[in-house]
């Protein structure tokens, strides 16, 4: 009688820390459940209520509908085909200011070819133009040594991970809400999640008092807080810090003796007149800190802002206030990757370096860019304004970034139902709302709220003419939600 085959690998004997994270993927029962009805209204159109599934969960605008930018495509075409740059014909197809930057970027890379490997840092005439572009930006020197050219800004957050986190004993102060990155992250390598909760009551701001109250009270418990993630603008929440909170912030790493983990992927999406972004190092600068005075790691990438190329991987972290020991370390762990992506690295320098005043693609990078931000901005103002109308919801402004974050008071029959589910109260509404309605939103389980409180991520991503749609079938869905579940 043959015995059944023993698997090499089981669920049970999996390291258990993977195994942690699915109590932080809860918005992927409502993923999962939008690819099914997706495949049911490709099979049957008459499937659902609705012809369509409306995608509000990612940060993907190109998915969404968005068109890239033509400058920072043509500027890649080129370097990836570089003979175009030799053919008479480029001139008509290509603006001039491409070619002379594609010249210039092809003259950077080793073998001149996209499709080998760079320094492990990036290549250095891209880290040039980046540290270029951060100074301009700032008004402060910046330094190619300080760059690392990485695939978006994920793996530049694992590598500072890898560096910080020795073992359970170890904490990192991390916002509430945030991107699942960074407690996944922490979960992965068996950290202690040290979390300060954004005080929703003030746009979402920091709340130094209790950021420091938290601090003192992980410490207490044996806890070595060794970094402080802030996330400005902010994701999922939408706010832009003002200069004050972000001079305690940095006071307060100063003091403590915190590697300041500065996320600034949405920086120049910015909606309001009232309020613009400050980097992290230009502020401690204005304080008097100098590189030596406080640690800190700065992020970007070409994923996030205006330009959303999610797909192209580009990104890098900008270093400064480290030892140049530790500055070896940094190294040794880039280098366990060999390099980034090339065509990513030369769209970061794009990002960093786009075209300026009296360039040929200056009016129509322009054009392009202030139109985004524009229908960004009319999108989160049309979403914010109909959230806050709704029973029982509301909503801050979506000052930056490319989401709203509406808190929900869900009645407790509704809370009721959730539980009989044995599920969040939020990840039922995110699903009753796509099962009525095709939208798909992500639970702010996700994310991290304030016990006993429920939101919901929804971006603003989706075209005007679409975001019309969704504010129609929400106050549909809302109004008889609210109504089957009231007391």
């Amino acid at each position: 009688m043959l015995r059944a085959a023993a698997r090499a690998l089981t669920v049970s004997s999996l390291n258990p820390k993977v195994l942690a994270l699915a109590d932080h993927h809860l918005g992927g029962l409502v993923a999962r459940r939008a690819q099914s009805m997706q495949q049911e209204l490709d099979a049957n159109p008459a499937s659902h209520p609705f012809s369509e599934i409306i995608y509000c969960n990612h940060s993907n605008p190109q998915s969404q509908g968005q068109q890239p930018n033509k400058f920072f495509r043509e500027v890649l075409a080129l370097c990836n085909h570089p003979h175009l740059l030799d053919r008479s014909e480029a001139s008509f197809m290509f603006s001039s200011d491409a070619i002379t930057r594609a010249r210039e970027i092809v003259g950077f890379i080793p073998g001149k070819t996209t499709g080998g490997y760079s320094h492990c840092q990036g290549i250095e005439g891209l880290r040039d133009a980046i540290a270029a572009g951060i100074a301009s930006r700032d008004g402060l020197p910046s330094y190619s040594e300080d760059i690392f050219l990485t695939d978006g800004a994920a793996a530049p957050v694992h590598m500072m991970m890898h560096l910080l986190i020795r073992g359970k004993k170890d904490g990192i102060l991390c916002p509430i809400p945030s991107h699942s990155l960074y407690t996944d992250s922490m979960v992965l390598r068996g950290a202690t999640l040290v979390p300060y909760y954004l005080d929703e009551s003030r746009g979402w701001s920091v709340n130094i008092s209790d950021l420091k109250k938290q601090l003192d009270g992980a410490r207490a418990k044996g806890i070595d807080v060794r970094g402080l993630v802030v996330v400005n603008p902010g994701n999922p929440t939408g706010q832009v810090l003002v200069e004050e909170n972000q001079c305690e912030i940095v006071e307060l790493c100063k003091n403590e003796c915190l590697v300041l983990l500065a996320d600034e992927v949405y920086q120049e999406n910015i909606y309001t007149d009232q309020k613009k972004f400050n980097s992290f190092k230009k502020v401690a600068r204005s304080i008097g800190y100098g590189e030596g005075d406080i640690s800190l790691v700065s992020f970007h990438s070409v994923s996030n802002g205006y330009y959303g190329e999610c797909g192209r991987r580009g990104g890098y972290m900008e270093v400064t206030g480290f030892s140049s020991e530790v500055r070896g370390e940094v190294y040794k762990v880039a280098s366990l990757s060999a390099c980034s992506n090339i065509s990513g690295q030369i769209l970061m320098s794009l990002v960093m370096n786009p075209p300026k005043v009296g360039d040929e693609s200056y009016p129509s990078y322009r054009a392009e860019r202030d139109s985004i931000l524009s229908s960004l901005s009319c999108c989160a103002e049309a979403m914010v304004s109909t959230f806050n109308s709704m029973e029982g919801m509301t909503c801050n402004k979506a000052e930056g970034g490319i989401s709203v974050f509406p808190s929900v008071r869900l009645p407790p029959r509704a809370i009721e139902a959730a539980e009989a589910m044995n599920t969040e109260p939020d990840v039922f509404y995110a699903l009753r709302l796509l099962e009525s309605t095709g939208i798909v939103v992500v639970p702010g389980s996700v994310f991290g709220q304030v016990p006993g409180t429920w939101h919901f991520r929804c971006t603003i991503l989706p075209q005007e003419e679409k975001t019309r749609q969704i504010i129609s079938r929400f106050n549909v869905f809302h109004e008889a939600f609210m109504e089957e579940f009231r007391s």
